[in-house]
C-alpha cells in the first residue's frame, strides 16, 4: 500500500497541499504498521514481503527527502547522505549477491533506528509546513541531525556487519566441505 501513496504524497508536496501530504504520510505509516502486525499475527511472512517492505520504506522515505530538498524544506546535505548510504548498501548487496550468492542483508539495530529517525524527522518537517511553531522547527532540525548521525553510524555498522556475516558464511562453507 505504501508504494501507492508515494506519488500522491509527492504531488501534494509539490502543489503545496501540506495537509494532504501529511495525512497521506500518516496513512502510509499506519498501513506499514498494520501490514507488519497482520503478517506476524496471521503467520503470513513471505519472502516477497521481506524484500518489498524495506523497498517500500526506502522508496517512500528517499522520495520524500528528495522532494523536500528540491522544495527547499530540507537542506541537501541530509538528502545526499541518506541517498549515498542507501545506494551504497544497494550496490554492495547486488554485487555480493551476484559474485558470491550471499543474501544475508538483514537490517541492523542502527538501520532500524535510522529509519525511525527519518520517519520522525519527515513528520516534523511536514507538520512545520502547517504549524510554524518554533518547537516544531527545533524538533525537525534536531531530528534531521539525528538522521545525519544515524545514517553515518548505520552505514559503517552495515559494512562491519556484512563483513562479519560474510566471514561466518565462509567458515560455514569451509566446515561443510570437510
Amino acid at each position: 500500500m505504501r508504494l501507492i501513496f508515494v506519488p500522491f504524497i509527492i504531488i501534494s508536496i509539490v502543489d503545496g497541499s501540506w495537509g494532504w501530504a501529511l495525512g497521506l504520510f500518516v496513512v502510509a505509516g499506519i498501513s506499514d504498521g498494520l501490514d507488519g502486525l497482520l503478517a506476524r499475527l496471521l503467520k503470513q511472512k513471505t519472502v516477497l514481503g521481506q524484500y518489498m517492505d524495506p523497498i517500500a520504506d526506502k522508496l517512500l522515505l528517499s522520495s520524500l527527502f528528495l522532494v523536500l530538498s528540491i522544495t527547499h524544506n530540507i537542506p541537501w546535505k541530509f538528502t545526499v547522505l541518506v541517498f549515498s548510504r542507501d545506494m551504497g548498501i544497494l550496490v554492495t548487496s547486488a554485487l555480493l549477491y551476484a559474485v558470491t550468492g550471499f543474501r544475508d542483508f538483514r537490517p541492523s539495530i542502527y538501520g532500524k533506528m535510522n529509519t525511525c529517525a527519518q520517519v520522525a524527522a519527515l513528520f516534523c518537517v511536514l507538520v512545520f509546513q502547517l504549524d510554524q511553531t518554533e518547537w516544531i522547527h527545533t524538533a525537525a532540525h534536531v531530528l534531521l541531525w539525528i538522521v545525519f548521525a544515524l545514517t553515518f553510524i548505520s552505514g559503517l555498522h552495515y559494512v562491519w556487519l556484512t563483513g562479519q556475516r560474510l566471514k561466518a558464511a565462509e567458515r560455514a562453507r569451509t566446515a561443510a566441505s570437510r
